[in-house]
């Protein structure tokens, strides 16, 4: 059986199965499901996010704009597509 086939049985059986199969699956997938994590609960990581805002506003580290990052990406795009590269 493919690994689709075997997917497709397992989401047909759940969407039919009573509340009560439901919560004896569950423990079996649980520790294969990724945790959720709350950013802002992370001290190191937001003071991470503290210190890049405070360079910002100092004027230490360069901002970009979502324009700018956009034509540097089209630009790098055309550039690629015009010249000749091992993968053609």
């Amino acid at each position: 059986m493919t690994t689709i086939a075997i997917r497709e049985k397992r989401y047909d059986y759940i969407r039919v199965a009573d509340d009560e199969k439901i919560k004896n699956i569950y423990p079996l997938f649980e520790d294969q499901m990724a945790p959720s994590v709350d950013w802002s609960e992370d001290e190191e990581f937001v003071a991470e996010l503290d210190e890049r805002v405070m360079r910002w506003e100092a004027g230490i580290d360069k901002g970009v704009t979502m324009d700018e990052v956009k034509a540097e990406l089209a630009r790098l795009k055309n550039e690629r597509s015009n010249s000749p590269g091992k993968f053609d």
